[in-house]
């Protein structure tokens, strides 16, 4: 298994750089199912990020987007369930990827409820306002 960072992943999905975006398809087309590529929940919290900021797309393309790295055969996601969940909560508005990911993170490790300030991430369930 090899990890892949977040530069390597954005490469691969906004496929922007004449260079880089060759290089990172190469490189995720070349894994395979015996030798998978691994994306932890922290890449996954800055692609999410990264496509936002710095690309502008909307939360449904950003849901695309990491719906697409789920069904990726060759890739390994951290937390996977925990990660759909956040993607799926992305989709319908209610909060922002990284959110929902403290939260359903939280909720994994047997957290009650994860306490928040923001109004927005109260909406998520598992919130609650502090």
């Amino acid at each position: 298994m090899i990890g892949i960072d977040t530069n390597v992943l954005v490469r691969y999905l906004a496929q922007d750089d004449p260079v880089q975006s060759v290089e990172a398809t190469r490189f995720i087309e070349s894994l395979t199912t015996h030798e998978p590529g691994f994306i932890s929940v922290v890449a996954m919290a800055k692609t999410a990020w990264v496509l936002d900021r710095a690309y502008g797309l909307t939360t449904s393309e950003i849901a695309a987007a990491i719906e697409h790295v789920l069904q990726a055969e060759v890739l390994i996601v951290e937390s996977e369930q925990e990660v759909f969940t956040s993607m799926i909560v992305l989709k319908e508005g209610r909060s922002s990827f990284a959110d929902a990911l403290i939260g359903a993170l939280g909720a994994k490790a047997g957290c009650w409820h994860t306490v928040t300030f923001d109004r927005k991430a109260s909406r998520i369930s598992g919130f609650k306002t502090l």
